[in-house]
C-alpha cells in the first residue's frame, strides 16, 4: 500500500483476487499436489486480504508518532497466525499425498467404491449387508496395510 492513500492500490486488490482465484480452481481438482498448491495459493491470497483491510501509517510503538498516524497491529497479527494455520494444513496435506503415492502409485483422489455403493442402495431404497467380519487379521483386505504400488508391480513382474 502506498503512504497516505486512502486505500489498497488497485495491483493488490488484482492480486488477492488472482491468487484467490487460482487457489479455488486448484482445490477442485483431483490430484493431491494440486489440491496442495491450491491452499497455499488461498492461504497467501487470504493473509494479504486481511492485511489489505489495516491502515498504512507509522509504526505502532507509543510515543513515535500520534496515534492517528498510527498503522493497525491486528491485520498483521491475524495474518501471523494464519500463516502459522496455513503452514501445519500445508504439511498434514503432504504428509497425505505422500502416503498416498507410497501406496498406490500416484496421487490423485479416487473415488470410494463404498460411497458409490450406498448412494444406489439409497435409491433403490434397500439397506446394505452388514461387515460380519470373522475373516481374520490376514484376511481382511480393510486391515492389511498393502505394501507400495511400485513394489507390488515389480514382484508381480518377477513372478511371471
Amino acid at each position: 500500500m502506498t503512504r497516505g492513500a486512502a486505500g489498497p492500490t488497485l495491483v493488490l486488490v488484482i492480486a488477492v483476487g488472482v491468487l484467490v482465484a487460482t487457489g479455488v480452481i486448484l482445490v477442485l481438482e483431483r490430484s493431491l499436489t494440486r489440491i496442495l498448491l491450491g491452499i497455499i495459493l488461498l492461504g497467501n491470497g487470504v493473509n494479504l486480504l486481511i492485511l489489505l483491510a489495516g491502515r498504512s501509517g507509522a509504526a505502532p510503538l507509543v510515543g513515535t508518532a500520534p496515534t492517528a498516524a498510527m498503522s493497525d497491529a491486528l491485520p498483521q497479527a491475524m495474518v501471523l497466525t494464519a500463516v502459522v494455520i496455513t503452514f501445519g494444513l500445508t504439511a498434514f496435506l503432504l504428509a497425505v499425498a505422500y502416503r498416498s503415492w507410497y501406496l498406490t502409485g500416484d496421487d490423485e483422489v479416487q473415488d470410494d467404491l463404498e460411497d458409490r455403493q450406498i448412494v444406489r442402495l439409497a435409491e433403490r431404497n434397500e439397506v446394505s449387508t452388514a461387515d460380519l467380519g470373522g475373516e481374520g487379521p490376514d484376511n481382511d483386505p480393510e486391515q492389511v496395510d498393502p505394501e507400495p504400488a511400485l513394489r507390488r508391480l515389480r514382484r508381480r513382474a518377477e513372478d511371471q
